[in-house]
């Protein structure tokens, strides 16, 4: 699953004004489990990337991932999209 995280992240960052909805999808995807295992922590971090790129959708879902986070993972998750935004 990580090919198609890392072929899909780096498409999104090429620019485009859909690079928002594909980082939304991505957390959508860990959120539900469709077509891998659910990762609530992936989940949280894509979901946060598409909110700080402007996708008032992925905020209101991020926010229900976040609900059922404890904190060590939300800490994660919130490192994780970091780290993430500063290398791209």
């Amino acid at each position: 699953m990580a090919r198609f995280e890392m072929h899909n992240a780096e498409t999104a960052t090429m620019g485009g004004d859909n690079s928002a909805d594909v980082f939304c999808e991505m957390g959508l995807m860990y959120a539900t489990g469709r077509g891998c295992a659910v990762d609530l922590v992936a989940a949280h971090k894509w979901l946060n990337i598409a909110a700080i790129k402007g996708n008032d959708r992925a905020a209101e879902l991020r926010a229900d991932v976040a609900a059922s986070m404890n904190k060590m993972q939300l800490v994660e998750a919130l490192r994780a999209a970091r780290e993430w935004m500063t290398v791209h």
